[in-house]
């Protein structure tokens, strides 16, 4: 007898992916380098003419439906969606409802199976899942690239590979949450001459229908964690794209749908619900009362809009101001073409690009010679010179700016103050010669010019600060990961002593510090498997990618006892 024995067990596609599992779980245990998915476009991993037959399918897409979609729907809707690269439309057309209401029916009325389907069978589907999205990640690359503006390279190896270890390092933590306790035991207690003897079975409870809110700028990559953590766990999920950005993250939903419906599942389970800048149904959905689980990127405003909301456990990432801490180095140009790689990547539209660079503006040590500030400054801006105007490097790594808004705010930037030691310009793309782009532009400005660089500025802008001394540079930026929010700080020094004392005050504000980055190792960059993205410890967000709690949040253990007599 068991009370709450899972409806629908198929264990087939767990005995397939059960290998992968364990290896995933292993890793999140360890800590260490894994990937399931290779970062790079391999024609032996990916297939021999699998570039080529996807961009063709991604070429035919703009102007037409797509419908891949097997969601319930009673009309279409033509997206916002343009590229930055061509600065033309891609009037995709989305299967949609008239009403937010009815995607709250719909996920509600296929929930019934998968919340009473055991953890191996859910993780088995969800891992198929992963491996028909790994078929398709060069239309990812491409969709990415056309909706965000990211480069090629950079598009296909955060939405596919990297996003891809993302969402299994949440179904791998799901499944050894959900697993952990037994499901059902006999507990005896010695009492004298009797023991006393009950049954007790344990059930797993989803909390109920998940919202998931992307980004613009990582439609698929800050998505899929909160998507595949919600599904594990045994809550259906709404998918609630940018309207600037849905084309990546619906081949994502196309294919969970795809082995869904394979399996006996209803495909409404995971709904795509697209809409445009004139109607927006964010808040509709959110508020509704049915949704109990939010996902959220984008703005601290509407991040704490979202975590206001009475009723609901949520998740969210929003903005924050990363710092970098200059103290000493053990060699100047290694560490100026490290960092200006860092504020140039995808023009500073990384949530985890550095913003403000303190300086002590006495100068600091480089090798065994004494650097003045200037000289510091100088070395950052001629090396993001050199990155930028480099014929090759530069288009592949600055990309092309998302948002009319971003491009604005970068050409606005040299009036907020201080010196602009390095203007920004177009970075002419050969291949693009239509795109949207902009260089970084770098501001000097005096420590007690607080109430500008500890905002938030999206894109490439950066500030240098003149600080007294190291010890300042360290309460401003600690300072303003507390007040505001940081993802993540850089720092340099040869001093073993400075260095405990950084990573202290940081750590003290929830926030990760990288010390003496340099070569091909970013302060952008998270690992999946071992970097916990978000510490949840500070503004920038309430959650972290990925520890326990961002799945065991989704659900609740509910027993039963009997006693036999």
């Amino acid at each position: 007898m068991n009370l709450y024995a899972p409806v629908k067990q198929n264990r087939t596609l767990f005995d397939k992916h059960q290998g992968t599992i364990e290896r995933a779980i292993e890793a999140v245990h360890k800590r260490e380098f894994y990937a399931q998915y290779p970062e790079m476009p391999s024609p032996q991993v990916y297939g021999e003419t699998a570039e080529a037959d996807q961009k063709k399918l991604y070429e035919l897409q703009p102007g037409a439906k797509f419908d891949r979609l097997k969601q319930t729907h009673d009309t279409w809707i033509t997206s916002d969606e343009e590229s930055p690269f061509t600065m033309q439309k891609l009037s995709i057309s989305y299967p949609a409802f008239s009403e937010a209401g009815k995607y709250i029916t719909a996920v509600q009325a296929a929930w019934s199976d998968w919340r009473k389907t055991d953890a191996k069978t859910r993780a088995g589907v969800l891992l198929e899942s992963l491996e028909r999205v790994k078929g398709s990640f060069y239309e990812v690359a491409f969709s990415t690239m056309h909706t965000t503006g990211q480069s090629y390279m950079m598009s296909f190896q955060a939405s596919g590979p990297h996003a891809a270890d993302r969402a299994l390092e949440a179904i791998a933590l799901g499944y050894q949450e959900l697993t952990r306790f037994p499901e059902k035991l006999t507990w005896t207690k010695p009492a004298g001459k009797v023991n006393l003897t009950l049954e007790k079975f344990f059930t797993t409870v989803p909390k109920g229908v998940s919202l998931a809110i992307g980004c613009a700028t990582f439609p698929i990559w800050n998505t899929v964690p909160g998507l595949y953590a919600s599904l594990i766990t045994g809550n259906p999920v709404i998918v609630k794209p940018h309207p600037k950005a849905i084309y990546p993250i619906a081949i994502v939903v196309a294919h969970i749908q795809e082995v869904l419906v394979e399996n006996g599942f209803n495909a409404d389970l995971v709904m795509l619900a697209p809409d445009t800048e004139k109607k927006l149904i964010t808040k509709e959905l959110a508020e509704n009362p049915a949704v109990k689980i939010i996902d959220f990127t984008g703005s601290s405003s509407f991040g704490q809009y979202i975590e206001s909301l009475p009723g609901k456990v949520s998740f969210t990432e929003k903005a924050g101001v990363n710092s970098i801490i200059i103290d000493s180095v053990a060699d100047l140009g290694a560490m100026a073409q490290n960092v200006a790689f860092s504020i140039s990547l995808y023009s500073g539209q990384m949530c985890t690009a550095p913003q403000n660079f303190f300086i002590p503006k006495g100068g600091i040590k480089a090798g065994d010679k004494h650097v003045p500030f200037e000289e510091v400054a100088k070395a950052i801006v001629d090396a993001v010179k050199g990155l930028v105007t480099h014929p090759k490097a530069g288009p592949a790594v600055v990309g092309a700016i998302q948002s009319e808004a971003t491009h604005k705010r970068i050409s606005e930037a040299s009036a907020l103050g201080g010196k602009t030691l390095l203007e920004s310009a177009p970075v002419q793309n050969p291949e693009f010669p239509n795109i949207r782009s902009a260089s970084p532009i770098i501001i000097e400005l005096p420590a007690s010019a607080r109430a500008t660089y500890e905002r938030e500025m999206f894109g490439p802008i950066a500030f240098v600060i003149a600080t007294e001394d190291t010890n300042q540079s360290v309460e401003l930026a600690s300072g303003s990961a507390r007040e505001h929010g940081a993802i993540n700080c850089g720092a340099y020094t040869v001093d073993n002593k400075v260095m405990e004392s950084i990573a202290e005050k940081m750590a003290e504000v929830g926030t990760p510090v990288s010390f003496n980055l340099t070569g091909n190792v970013y302060v952008n960059q998270n690992a999946g498997f071992s970097d916990f993205h978000v510490t949840g410890g500070n503004p920038a967000g309430n959650a972290s990618l990925t520890d326990p709690e961002f799945v065991l949040k989704r659900f609740t253990r509910v027993q039963a006892k009997v006693n036999h007599g």
